[in-house]
């Protein structure tokens, strides 16, 4: 069969699912006995996830396999790894060569070899005796090779080299300003696979107790059918407009990533049906794939799973998944409604035609849309309320009532779905394309929605943990997978019932198996990162990545962003979204949070992390490897160069939302009221709209360039009203150094003091600055305040010199980087306090002036453009 497509240049069917067969779940599958067992094999780890997270874990499991449940992970992940990927690609694909089969096993017990030895790994305090660093660097050894076979040599070569420089950092050809003493082997395999520093690390622990649950729920939905409805309805509802298959495809792949880690996954899954249809009214193929590229790597910073990174985020921030979440929220929802507005753009830039032979006003579309979403998140957040009365009225059984209310629901939902036809995929490249009708297909997958809201219920109103919240939602679609095909039968009188019970066991079965082959890779990512995460603990090399960052930026805090965003791309390069992260965030995050401390910039810590993991998943896009970019023009048969520029063109938007919500945090809803909260969602779509015009150069009309230019510097002061207030009325008044505690003492509770602390450096002696931002907790003296913020002041021939803060104040790790000890004094240097200054949404008004000029001048432009005969 050929691997071209007739239509257009991509590739067929069998091609496609063989792309995303090698990329996500493994290009191997043997038949007979082997295959079978192989499918055991994924079964079994998907039940046995599915267990560790249940409430049950602690009374059904033994203790020590709850303990040593990430070891569990990774054998699995190991064995799977060498079955199901060939080593090369002339390697077999429908038998394992016997290689393969001792390599499997080896690769799985030494992955359990801290659970076979955990009492003698614990008497030994986790030191590797000599038997041990052995095994470990065996394991380390086919942890890179299976790595390299399932998610491509650049995360086994990147690990590869912070391992070289573990042991050879102390060599002389290793440049002064990253050399360090270097580590012995056995005390390198203690750390990177004995403890919980390196492979164990936090990163497996969250792939193990959260990351497995949300990939199999999303193949487990997937299985039952909702993400051909979720395109059906995306096309329904946007396909009849101009440039429609392209908006389609951006709400299709928000809908399908929100609960896929995969961008690649996400690129062939929708694109298969998108690319096709967006040739055919105009796109090239270049443009094509590069819209599904951009809106499939979207998928991958939208909540609630953001390619798995999210739940990283949680252990690494250290705050809930739900803070999480809101913060990620805002900028991935803009970035969507931009990419949406590029797509129309193109199509009137061009004069596309439409699809199909409806017409419905785009204001009657919008509203539906806006409805439907608020209506679900309005459903959500109402549950608690019916929850909270069941509870009160019968507290010892509400358990059994919510589920018995939950099930009285789905076979209502499943009642209405009985009413409509089953949804068949499409074809796209058929002559006569006909497009679906909300009105007539929304009620056949109505039920999809109720694992959704289970699950957002679990996480946003009980809190639960997001492993136990995925857990409940998988239960459900575990009775969905085995019940909905007997269930419509029986509505619809249809006699043959057994046989779609059947059928319902078969569809979980493959969707369990789906899932852990799914997982496969993200259980590799996250291990093999975890050598990277150990290097950096080991090594201190992300102290030496700020310094250098300091150095070629020479101080400047945007040119030190920018190198951080350059940096967390090229580290990204050909990462899998969860290595990407953990990868870019182990060696960058410190470097800004320490910047720009030194350069008076105070960023909460999940602001950092979103900038790094926003530039990192962009190595998804960009060339020469963006992997995403090669799938897309693997199905629309473009080149995959340009359509990785194309699709980093349209990503600008990705790639200036970092810099806005780094200075501006209120885009992350950090510290925001629920009115600022929705004042900012429409003042962040507005700007992000004018930036998009003034990137893409059409507002009403082509723009011209100093229309363009103004239209950007319009969304900069959208975005950042601060920058253009403060430079009117400065927000802090300076106070003198000596007079710290009178400062304190006149402060309200809740109010803001910023502090600039200068004195040598601990490691340099150089000098430096660094900058705190201290909240007034508590109504006391001025000197009680200072003490208790971990200042001991030392007044002193006009200079206010500083103690070593008390071990635990607030102050106390922001400090620990000056030398209290040398000759030159650490010292306050400046005292800022909060002044008077006027709302900075006035700046908004002659910003929104000198649009409305913009867009006026255009429609004369445009009016008498038309006037003007061909």
């Amino acid at each position: 069969m050929s691997k071209k497509d007739e239509n257009g240049g991509g590739l067929s069917e069998e091609a496609l699912q063989e792309l995303v067969a090698a990329s996500d779940s493994g290009a191997r599958s043997p038949a007979g006995a082997v295959g079978r067992m192989l499918a055991v094999v994924a079964l079994v780890w998907s039940l046995f996830q599915v267990l560790l997270a249940s409430p049950l874990a602690n009374y059904v499991l033994p203790g020590d396999i709850v303990n040593n449940s990430r070891q569990i992970h990774l054998a699995f992940a190991m064995f799977l790894a060498y079955t199901a990927y060939p080593a090369l690609a002339s390697s077999p694909r429908r038998y394992i060569p016997v290689h393969d089969w001792v390599l499997a096993g080896a690769g799985a017990l030494i992955s359990l070899y801290g659970y076979f030895f955990y009492d003698k790994i614990v008497q030994s305090g986790g030191l590797a005796d000599d038997v041990d660093k052995w095994f470990a660097l065996a394991g380390l050894i086919l942890l890179f090779e299976a790595a390299r076979r399932a998610l491509g040599p650049a995360l086994a070569i990147v690990a590869t080299v912070f391992l070289a420089y573990v042991f050879f950092g102390s060599s002389e050809w290793v440049p002064d300003v990253i050399r360090w003493k270097g580590a012995s082997l056995q005390k390198a395999m203690s750390h990177m696979w004995i403890t919980s520093e390196g492979v164990f690390g936090i990163a497996l622990g969250v792939s193990t107790k959260f990351v497995f649950l949300f990939v199999l729920f999303g193949a487990l939905l997937d299985k039952a059918g909702a993400g051909n409805y979720f395109i059906k309805m995306a096309f329904g509802a946007l396909g009849h407009l101009r440039g429609g298959p392209a908006k389609a495809a951006v709400v299709g792949s928000a809908a399908t990533g929100l609960i896929s880690g995969s961008s690649i996954a996400n690129v062939v899954t929708t694109g298969t049906f998108t690319i096709p249809l967006m040739r055919r009214v105009g796109f090239s193929n270049e443009k094509a794939g590069a819209v599904e590229v951009a809106s499939s790597v979207n998928g991958q910073i939208m909540p609630p799973v953001m390619g798995a990174a999210a739940f990283l985020m949680v252990e690494y921030v250290g705050i809930s998944y739900v803070e999480v979440i809101t913060h990620a929220f805002l900028p991935a929802a803009i970035s969507y409604i931009a990419l949406v507005y590029i797509v129309h753009i193109e199509a009137v830039k061009n004069n596309m035609p439409t699809l199909g032979d409806r017409t419905v006003s785009l204001g009657k579309t919008v509203g539906g849309m806006f409805g439907f979403f608020a209506g679900f998140a309005a459903l959500c957040y109402a549950v608690q309320y019916p929850v909270g009365w069941v509870v009160a009225l019968v507290p010892e059984g509400a358990a059994w009532v919510l589920a018995l209310l939950v099930g009285l629901a789905y076979v209502a939902l499943l009642a209405l779905a009985a009413q409509a036809p089953d949804l068949e995929p499409d074809d796209p490249n058929s002559e006569d394309v006909r497009l679906p009708v909300v009105s007539e297909i929304y009620k056949a997958g109505l039920y999809y929605l109720l694992p959704i809201v289970v699950l957002v219920y679990f996480l946003m109103i009980e809190r639960k943990s997001p492993g136990l919240s995925a857990f409940w939602a998988t239960m459900l679609m575990f009775v969905i997978l085995l019940t909905q095909r007997p269930i419509k039968a029986m509505f619809r009188g249809q006699s043959e019932i057994a046989n779609a019970a059947a059928a319902g066991v078969l569809d979980l079965v493959a969707g369990l198996i789906a899932g852990a082959r799914n997982m496969i890779g993200i259980g590799l990512a996250t291990a093999a990162a975890g050598v990277i995460v150990g290097t950096v603990t080991l090594t201190g090399i992300g102290q030496v990545m700020a310094s250098l960052v300091e150095f070629m930026s020479g101080g400047n805090l945007i040119l030190m962003l920018l190198f951080v965003g350059i940096l967390s791309l090229i580290l990204g390069m050909g990462l899998p979204t969860t290595a990407n992260y953990i990868v870019v965030s182990s060696l960058m995050a410190g470097v800004v949070v320490q910047l720009g401390a030194e350069s008076g910039l105070i960023v909460p810590l999940i602001a950092v992390h979103l900038f790094v993991f926003y530039f990192g998943i962009m190595a998804d896009v960009t060339p020469p490897v963006g992997l995403a970019s090669f799938a897309a023009a693997a199905v629309s048969g473009g080149d995959a160069i340009r359509t990785g520029f194309t699709a980093f063109f349209y990503s600008l938007r990705t790639v200036a939302l970092p810099f806005v919500f780094i200075f501006n945090t209120d885009l992350l809803l950090i510290d925001v009221t629920w009115v600022q909260g929705v004042t900012v969602f429409i003042v962040a779509t507005i700007a992000i709209l004018v930036f998009t015009s003034g990137t893409m150069g059409w507002f009403v009309t082509r723009n011209r360039i100093y229309e363009s230019v103004a239209l950007i510097a319009i969304a900069f002061v959208l975005f950042r009203p601060d920058y253009v207030m403060d430079r009117m009325v400065p927000p802090y008044r300076q106070a003198p150094p000596m007079e710290i505690v009178q400062t304190l003492d006149a402060m309200q509770v809740g109010d803001e003091l910023r502090v600039v602390v200068s004195g040598p450096d601990f490691d340099t002696f150089e000098p430096k600055d660094v900058s705190l931002l201290l909240n007034v907790e508590k109504d006391a003296p001025g000197a009680e305040r200072a003490e208790r913020m971990g200042f001991i002041l030392m007044p002193e021939d006009g200079v206010m010199k500083l103690d070593q803060p008390m071990f635990g104040t607030p102050i106390e790790s922001d400090l620990s980087g000056f030398d209290f000890y040398g000759d030159d004094p650490v010292r306050i240097t400046q005292v800022k306090v909060p002044a008077e200054q006027p709302p900075q949404e006035l700046v908004f008004i002659p910003a929104l002036l000198l649009l409305g000029g913009i867009a006026y001048l255009q429609l004369l432009r445009q009016r008498k453009q038309k006037e003007v005969p061909a």
